[in-house]
């Protein structure tokens, strides 16, 4: 089950058009849909659901390596996600799905395929990038009005990514027992676990214009990149997260 399943984890790779660097619909005979606009949708007839080329193309949590092979490597796979978020917000189509709200270029927060999307920065060594966007989203599209929320609850979702995300870390992939470091909004937060045991995140000097974490510890010792394990979450302590107003470019590659 596990070499059966694998290798259809690995059937993303198909679906890439590297003439337009995004993935993409196929014809029986194994040709290309057309035509393309990776800023389309059509809620009930399309390649993409509840989004679109924009948004599902990133849509690979379990193998972020083999996509950035496919891109072409890491700096020009960071350049095209970093135009996510920067290119025009406008969803092409008369039947553009309701679901693609909370916009931020491309990227759609109100709806869960891009809710690993801000975290992928971690992958590649570009932490800082991370901690920006957690930030923006927490603090732009999470609001104390009726319409607070950027898009459809669905089962707590956009509610969890925010408590998780507000305490400084989230499962960017199901099935990868392993946490992605954000930028946590609260000066201390502590976890009572059902072991009886607490796990702390405690952020120094952390404020509104301190979002980007300088170092990192786990009970002492020193994280070099930005993730933990949900083993070392279970097994308790303290996770300590310095923070500055300047990013630090230097802390958190996993190279």
């Amino acid at each position: 089950d596990y070499k059966r399943y694998a290798e259809w984890g690995k059937n993303y790779q198909h679906y890439f058009d590297a003439s337009t660097g995004f993935m993409r619909g196929k014809l029986e005979d194994g040709s290309w849909v057309a035509p393309f606009n990776p800023s389309a949708s059509n809620h009930f007839k399309t390649d993409y659901c509840e989004g679109n080329a924009w948004q599902w193309t990133w849509f690979v949590p379990h193998d972020m390596d083999g996509l950035v092979a496919l891109m072409g490597g890491k700096e020009k796979f960071s350049a095209k996600l970093d135009s996510l978020f920067f290119v025009s917000s406008d969803i092409e189509g008369e039947q553009a799905s309701p679901d693609i709200t909370g916009m931020m270029g491309q990227y759609a927060h109100g709806n869960e395929p891009s809710h690993q999307t801000a975290h992928i920065y971690n992958l590649i060594g570009q932490p800082w990038k991370t901690q920006e966007l957690v930030d923006e989203i927490l603090c732009r599209l999470y609001l104390a009005t009726p319409d607070g929320i950027s898009g459809n609850e669905d089962c707590g979702q956009m509610s969890a990514w925010y408590v998780l995300n507000s305490m400084g870390f989230f499962s960017y992939c199901p099935g990868i027992p392993e946490y992605s470091i954000g930028r946590p909004l609260f000066n201390e937060v502590k976890i009572r676990l059902q072991n009886g045991k607490q796990f702390a995140i405690k952020a120094t000097d952390n404020s509104r214009n301190n979002k980007y974490v300088q170092s990192a510890t786990l009970n002492g010792k020193i994280l070099s990149s930005p993730f933990f394990s949900h083993q070392e979450l279970l097994n308790g302590g303290v996770l300590e997260l310095q923070m500055d107003s300047i990013p630090n470019v230097r802390w958190g590659s996993r190279d």
